[in-house]
């Protein structure tokens, strides 16, 4: 691994091309030690962010997505002062693929007020996850196995044979596709003005599961302010997080370090578990994110029950690839 980082760590800021204009310029500025950054998420307290810079992390992803511009640049001023950055803000579930349009232009509403929320942060992108599906026949993790019109990103089959069960769910997903990109292609010309990048996570929300077909939606926006916040712990019971890295590429911008352990028998498919006692093969995870040159923030999400020392050390066993 030493090799590794050794590149990590002299990599220039060409690695960051095609991240886009401003935020292209952000991002270099936030990674000018070219090393990879630790963060926790939090509210962006004095005390989280004293405590934290203690326990060796160099910043924090806020969860306060609500603050108003000049509460967050309060936050970044407190968080300047004591050597700490907040990269990013997680904004966090939408509704978008909901019937009512009023509901989908609240929540458009208050994806503007986080980016607004971030640029007062001095945060360069902000989590979002655009909608959800649920409670429909749908194949399980293993058996996925999905086809999709390249020029509209929608599924035509979500598994081998016959995908009759799985009709409702297939709708479900191209409309969340649909919707998701009117919604989305309304809010880039606000994450242009605030600098902010729209970074679309993978979740739990039964959408896009598959490394190509998330690649494919989220390049298909042609914008450099519309990438992806990949979660490393996330979609393992559907593919390893190695193939959603060569997939991504340059298109991720975040990095959440989760873990998880694959049990094909239970209901969800396994479970998480804290980060480094699970299935994520953590020096192949950092091989891949060396070939494609990040090195920007890994930010730790859960494995709440280790102290805030614990999960500093866990994450620098993973970054040094152990």
């Amino acid at each position: 691994m030493r090799h590794q980082v050794t590149r990590r760590d002299f990599m220039t800021t060409t690695a960051a091309a095609g991240v886009g204009l401003m935020a292209l310029g952000q991002l270099q500025a936030a990674g000018s030690s070219h090393r990879i950054k630790k963060a926790l998420i939090g509210k962006p307290t004095r005390k989280n962010l004293a405590a934290w810079k203690e326990a060796g992390f160099d910043g924090m992803e806020s969860n306060d997505w609500k603050a108003s511009p000049e509460t967050a640049a309060k936050a970044k001023d407190t968080a300047d002062e004591l050597g700490m950055r907040i990269h990013s803000l997680l904004r966090g579930w939408t509704n978008f693929n909901n019937p009512d349009p009023k509901v989908v232009a609240k929540d458009i509403a208050s994806v503007e007020t986080a980016l607004r929320a971030a640029q007062g942060y001095g945060a360069d992108a902000i989590l979002l996850v655009p909608c959800r599906v649920g409670k429909l026949d749908m194949p399980k993790p293993e058996d996925f196995d999905i086809e999709f019109n390249e020029k509209t990103c929608h599924v035509t089959r979500v598994a081998e044979g016959d995908n009759a069960p799985y009709e409702a769910y297939i709708k479900a997903q191209n409309l969340a596709t649909d919707m998701t990109r009117k919604a989305v292609e309304r809010l880039i010309p606000m994450a242009e003005e605030t600098g902010v990048i729209i970074a679309l996570e993978n979740v739990w929300n039964n959408l896009w599961v598959k490394p190509k077909l998330a690649a494919h939606f989220i390049s298909s926006f042609q914008s450099p302010w519309v990438k992806s916040y990949f979660d490393i712990g996330n979609h393992v019971k559907y593919a390893m997080p190695e193939q959603w890295i060569q997939a991504l590429g340059k298109l991720i911008v975040k990095l959440h370090v989760k873990d998880f352990t694959i049990k094909r028998s239970a209901p969800r498919g396994g479970s998480f578990v804290d980060i480094r006692d699970g299935d994520v093969n953590w020096p192949r995870v950092m091989k891949e994110l060396d070939k494609i040159g990040y090195d920007g923030w890994m930010t730790i999400e859960g494995s709440g029950r280790l102290s805030v020392e614990e999960r500093s050390k866990r994450l620098d066993l993973i970054i040094a690839g152990k």
